[in-house]
């Protein structure tokens, strides 16, 4: 069974440039990787600005590089920080981030398990994300979250890549097949203009 929700362009064909990282839940448990995302993050970003080099150190050119590395560290920290979050980790499945970069956009693309009681919650959410305005839904999570002790689900990393960085975003659930159970995959896709 497959569901999309979104911006999830399954017909994109993969680039020629691209680099995946893979974390596997059997070599260290994903709550110690939890420390890494932020390096990984920067790993990604700082492999990003390589394809788009700086001659003579040129002012737009560097302020552009600096932009696409800012927004490719912020959004693939925040996309393995919420995979780590709400990973599966019973089905034992990697999580894995992958870069790609195409003439006119990166994608960034996350996939990641999910327990079956969060997936309806999940995608509640966003249905929510993708029907309402997201600047006003932005400012309703900064105020609930300064008014209840509960904020680690609140969607402001997924509302800053789309208010802040343009991003277009997209979800693909889908049902794998492991023994003895079926797990639900999510495959999250980031398209970000350059």
């Amino acid at each position: 069974m497959e569901q999309i929700f979104g911006d999830f362009d399954k017909h994109l064909y993969r680039s020629e440039e691209y680099l995946i990282i893979g974390f596997s839940p059997s070599s260290a448990s994903l709550k110690q990787c939890w420390r890494n995302n932020g390096l990984s993050a920067d790993f990604l970003a700082d492999y990003v600005t390589t394809f788009f080099p700086v001659e003579d150190n040129a002012s737009n050119a560097l302020s552009r590089q600096a932009e696409i590395k800012g927004a490719v560290a912020y959004i693939a920290n925040e996309l393995l920080e919420n995979a780590m979050k709400f990973n599966d980790n019973s089905t034992q499945l990697p999580i894995s981030i992958d870069l790609q970069l195409y003439h006119d956009k990166i994608v960034i693309i996350i996939t990641n398990t999910i327990s079956p009681t969060d997936v309806l919650k999940f995608q509640q959410f966003i249905q929510k994300l993708l029907l309402e305005d997201p600047q006003e839904l932005y400012i309703h999570q900064l105020e609930h979250n300064a008014t209840t002790d509960d904020s680690t689900q609140s969607g402001l990393g997924l509302l800053t890549m789309i208010n802040d960085y343009m991003a277009k975003i997209g979800w693909k659930f889908e049902t794998v097949q492991t023994e003895p159970t079926a797990v639900t995959r999510v495959i999250t896709m980031v398209q970000l203009g350059v």
